[in-house]
């Protein structure tokens, strides 16, 4: 009897920590869960977006709009991402690409949006935008090119060359590692609007658009704001 009494508290004991166990692989199926969920969230609207701070809406007028002919007022907005970026060549992209539509215009091998900064009061306004790098996977951002239409003034942005740290040709460096560029807007009149076109490529005839780039991603927003803060971190 004593031989069966052991046998009994052994497969209980073994009821038990199969039962542990199940509760511990089910508590991290369900934590991987939440945080997939999570970076959905964190990763929604595709790899560039446009943000307008509520605050400095509300005070001076300024508002944003993807469409000049809907005119529809929010303080968020989101470009269509592509599924593949290859490297091309900046002149393969259309010279009139500022005035081809509004909202994302997506060509093969790069993101094209355009968007509207209004001025809704009775003055005159200044406002800054800057483009924050919010993720870069596999180095991509050293082959990456930022082209920004401020209405028709072109310029177009890249990281220094990691070898020489100096401009690539015919580019503007970017700011600082946290953010690609950073710009005043002086002098926005009362009732009128600025019309931007953001386009974002890889340039092949970057020395550092090499194959250990390939799968890379790059995560950036642009944002409206009142005031210029540190960007330099």
């Amino acid at each position: 009897m004593a031989d069966v009494k052991v046998t009994a508290k052994s497969l209980d004991k073994r009821k038990k920590r199969l039962k542990l166990a199940k509760i511990i692989v089910l508590s991290i199926f369900v934590l991987l869960l939440i945080i997939f969920f999570i970076l959905s969230i964190i990763y929604k609207g595709g790899r560039f977006t446009v943000t307008l701070d509520p605050n400095f809406s509300l005070k001076s007028g300024i508002v944003l709009y993807e469409t000049k002919n809907d005119i529809n007022y929010k303080n968020k907005l989101y470009a269509k991402e592509i599924e593949f970026m290859d490297n091309i060549s900046g002149d393969w992209i259309p010279k009139n690409i500022n005035h081809e539509k509004d909202g994302s215009h997506n060509g093969e091998n790069y993101i094209a949006y355009s968007f509207y900064v209004g001025n809704t009061s009775d003055s005159t306004i200044n406002y800054w935008y800057r483009v924050k790098i919010l993720d870069v996977i596999k180095n991509v951002d050293e082959a990456i090119r930022i082209v920004v239409y401020e209405n028709d003034t072109k310029t177009v942005y890249a990281k220094k060359n990691d070898l020489t740290k100096k401009a690539e040709p015919g580019t503007t460096p970017f700011y600082s590692k946290k953010y690609a560029l950073y710009k005043q807007r002086k002098h926005l009149k009362a009732g009128k609007s600025d019309r931007f076109t953001v386009v974002i490529y890889l340039e092949g005839d970057d020395p550092e658009c090499v194959d250990a780039i390939i799968g890379g991603e790059i995560k950036l927003k642009m944002e409206i704001m009142e005031e210029h803060v540190d960007g330099k971190k």
